[in-house]
Protein backbone atom coordinates (compact mmCIF):
# COMPACT_ATOMS: atom_id res chain seq x y z
CA UNK A 1 0.00 0.00 0.00
CA UNK A 2 1.34 3.95 -0.50
CA UNK A 3 2.16 6.39 1.72
CA UNK A 4 -0.76 8.37 2.45
CA UNK A 5 0.02 12.39 0.90
CA UNK A 6 -2.78 15.00 0.25
CA UNK A 7 -2.17 16.50 -3.19
CA UNK A 8 -4.23 17.35 -6.66
CA UNK A 9 -7.48 16.44 -8.17
CA UNK A 10 -8.04 13.84 -11.12
CA UNK A 11 -7.69 15.36 -14.38
CA UNK A 12 -7.21 15.11 -17.97
CA UNK A 13 -4.07 15.85 -20.39
CA UNK A 14 -4.20 18.42 -23.03
CA UNK A 15 -3.12 17.03 -26.11
CA UNK A 16 -3.45 17.82 -29.91
CA UNK A 17 -6.12 15.28 -30.34
CA UNK A 18 -7.58 16.84 -27.66
CA UNK A 19 -7.89 16.10 -23.63
CA UNK A 20 -7.21 12.72 -22.49
CA UNK A 21 -9.79 10.76 -19.84
CA UNK A 22 -8.68 11.77 -16.14
CA UNK A 23 -6.51 9.40 -14.49
CA UNK A 24 -7.52 7.73 -11.31
CA UNK A 25 -4.60 8.77 -8.90
CA UNK A 26 -4.25 8.44 -4.82
CA UNK A 27 -4.55 11.91 -4.46
CA UNK A 28 -7.86 11.85 -5.52
CA UNK A 29 -9.23 9.63 -3.68
CA UNK A 30 -7.44 11.09 -0.56
CA UNK A 31 -9.24 14.18 -1.14
CA UNK A 32 -12.35 12.72 -1.66
CA UNK A 33 -12.08 11.01 1.71
CA UNK A 34 -10.92 13.97 3.44
CA UNK A 35 -15.01 15.31 2.74
CA UNK A 36 -16.22 12.45 5.41
CA UNK A 37 -16.18 13.97 8.77
CA UNK A 38 -16.78 12.27 12.43
CA UNK A 39 -19.84 13.57 13.07
CA UNK A 40 -19.07 14.48 17.08
CA UNK A 41 -15.39 15.77 15.85
CA UNK A 42 -15.08 19.12 13.26
CA UNK A 43 -11.70 17.68 11.11
CA UNK A 44 -12.31 15.10 8.22
CA UNK A 45 -11.30 11.45 9.34
CA UNK A 46 -8.09 11.91 6.86
CA UNK A 47 -6.65 14.72 9.20
CA UNK A 48 -7.58 12.62 12.53
CA UNK A 49 -5.56 10.18 11.18
CA UNK A 50 -8.48 7.14 10.92
CA UNK A 51 -7.09 6.48 7.40
CA UNK A 52 -4.24 3.86 7.43
CA UNK A 53 -3.78 3.47 3.99
CA UNK A 54 -5.07 3.73 0.14
CA UNK A 55 -4.26 1.00 -2.68
CA UNK A 56 -5.93 2.46 -6.21
CA UNK A 57 -5.51 -0.32 -8.64
CA UNK A 58 -4.83 -0.04 -12.37
CA UNK A 59 -8.42 -0.54 -12.84
CA UNK A 60 -10.03 1.67 -11.03
CA UNK A 61 -10.33 -0.37 -7.76
CA UNK A 62 -9.93 1.10 -4.46
CA UNK A 63 -8.99 -0.70 -1.38
CA UNK A 64 -8.89 1.92 2.30
CA UNK A 65 -8.15 0.74 5.67
CA UNK A 66 -9.39 2.89 8.33
CA UNK A 67 -10.24 2.60 11.99
CA UNK A 68 -11.85 4.53 14.54
CA UNK A 69 -11.23 6.64 17.60
CA UNK A 70 -12.54 3.61 19.60
CA UNK A 71 -14.57 0.36 19.02
CA UNK A 72 -17.55 1.66 20.48
CA UNK A 73 -17.56 4.90 18.35
CA UNK A 74 -21.33 5.60 17.71
CA UNK A 75 -20.38 5.96 13.71
CA UNK A 76 -18.85 2.91 13.10
CA UNK A 77 -21.59 1.77 10.58
CA UNK A 78 -21.95 4.67 8.69
CA UNK A 79 -18.48 6.11 8.96
CA UNK A 80 -16.97 3.28 6.56
CA UNK A 81 -20.00 3.65 4.22
CA UNK A 82 -19.69 7.33 3.79
CA UNK A 83 -15.74 6.78 3.00
CA UNK A 84 -16.95 4.01 0.52
CA UNK A 85 -19.55 6.39 -0.97
CA UNK A 86 -17.11 9.17 -1.35
CA UNK A 87 -14.57 7.00 -2.96
CA UNK A 88 -16.49 5.97 -5.37
CA UNK A 89 -17.85 9.33 -6.76
CA UNK A 90 -14.08 9.75 -7.89
CA UNK A 91 -14.18 9.57 -11.67
CA UNK A 92 -11.94 6.35 -12.68
CA UNK A 93 -13.24 4.71 -9.45
CA UNK A 94 -14.89 1.27 -10.55
CA UNK A 95 -15.40 -0.12 -6.96
CA UNK A 96 -14.26 0.38 -3.18
CA UNK A 97 -13.42 -1.75 -0.44
CA UNK A 98 -13.40 -0.01 3.44
CA UNK A 99 -11.95 -2.10 5.73
CA UNK A 100 -11.96 -1.18 9.32
CA UNK A 101 -9.30 -2.41 11.17
CA UNK A 102 -7.77 -2.03 14.83
CA UNK A 103 -4.46 -2.81 14.91
CA UNK A 104 -2.83 -0.53 15.33
CA UNK A 105 -5.31 1.40 17.53
CA UNK A 106 -5.95 4.32 17.34
CA UNK A 107 -4.38 7.42 19.27
CA UNK A 108 -4.49 11.33 19.00
CA UNK A 109 -0.95 11.47 17.74
CA UNK A 110 -1.82 10.49 14.45
CA UNK A 111 -3.62 13.43 13.75
CA UNK A 112 -2.20 16.14 11.99
CA UNK A 113 -1.10 19.12 12.76
CA UNK A 114 -3.96 21.11 11.04
CA UNK A 115 -6.42 18.95 13.23
CA UNK A 116 -4.66 19.53 16.12
CA UNK A 117 -5.06 23.37 16.00
CA UNK A 118 -8.57 22.95 15.16
CA UNK A 119 -9.12 20.80 18.13
CA UNK A 120 -6.87 22.76 20.62
CA UNK A 121 -4.47 20.00 21.02
CA UNK A 122 -1.35 21.58 21.33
Amino acid sequence: MNELSPGSTTHGVWTPEGETEPRLNEEAVIEAIATVYDPEIPVNIYELGLVYAVEVDDDGRVKVEMTLTAPACPSAQELPEQVREAVLAVPGVTGCEVETVWDPPWDPSRMSDEARLQLNMF
